[in-house]
């Protein structure tokens, strides 16, 4: 037993992954345990959006034109590119993630043992850099399986959340064109927005507003100061 642990926790790298692991291994025995069994399609919110300019109701339909021509050119960013490479919104972010961190935690204790990297002390856990990204790579074949798997059993991504009609308080003032961000509560979530004001009337920072409307281009949205009695 006291190998296996040493094994487990020595060197550094191993130890920071065994950890890792163990980090999902609660994760998936709370699932278990919560009386749904283990949600292989996990609650995992992944948003990447882009919004269209609209700045008056005279100007929706030119906007919407002018936008919609944009971006038929728009290209996804890298991260977005980087996910998808790893198959992720084919397959729930939790999978992966999981998959992730035991191939790089079985490569790891393989890796230090061979090269006998405990020796090195501290210094052995920059082994963990070309390792993940040998695992990042080696992702893209094991998930492609799991690809085929959630597409037979009716699996389509994550689902998205709709935020047009949420109520939130802005994190900075915004006028015009200017966009600023905002906090809205989503189920028991803080999530931070990019905002815009619709009418390009002044919005004071803490102000409450309500998203009205998503750009085309998914970068911002838009909203309108909530009426109250207090600001009547």
């Amino acid at each position: 037993m006291t190998e296996i642990l040493n094994l487990l926790f020595n060197p550094l790298p191993n130890g920071i992954m065994s950890i890792l692991m163990g980090f999902s291994l609660v994760y998936w025995v709370f699932q278990l345990i919560a009386g749904d069994g283990i949600d292989l399609g996990t609650d995992s919110d992944i948003h990447i959006g882009d919004v269209n300019d609209v700045d008056t109701p005279d100007d929706i339909d030119a906007n919407h034109h002018h936008e919609a021509d944009a971006d038929v050119h728009h290209e996804p960013s890298f991260w977005a590119k980087c996910l998808e490479f790893i198959n992720v919104g084919k397959v729930p972010l939790m999978v992966i993630i999981t998959l992730f961190k035991f191939i790089g935690w079985v490569i790891t204790i393989v890796s230090t043992t061979l090269l006998g990297l405990g020796k090195m002390g501290i210094a052995s856990v920059f082994i963990l850099i070309p390792i993940f990204i040998i695992v990042y790579f080696i992702m893209h074949w094991v998930t492609k399986p799991l690809v085929k798997m959630y597409a037979e059993l009716g699996y389509h991504g994550e689902e998205e959340t709709d935020f047009i009609g949420r109520i939130g308080k802005t994190k900075s003032s915004i006028e015009g064109d200017k966009i600023g961000s905002g906090e809205f509560r989503i189920n028991q979530d803080i999530i931070t927005l990019n905002i815009k004001s619709q009418t390009g009337e002044k919005i004071d920072f803490g102000d409450t507003v309500i998203i009205t409307d998503e750009a085309t281009s998914h970068h911002y949205y838009y909203v309108i100061k909530q009426i109250t009695l207090n600001n009547i």
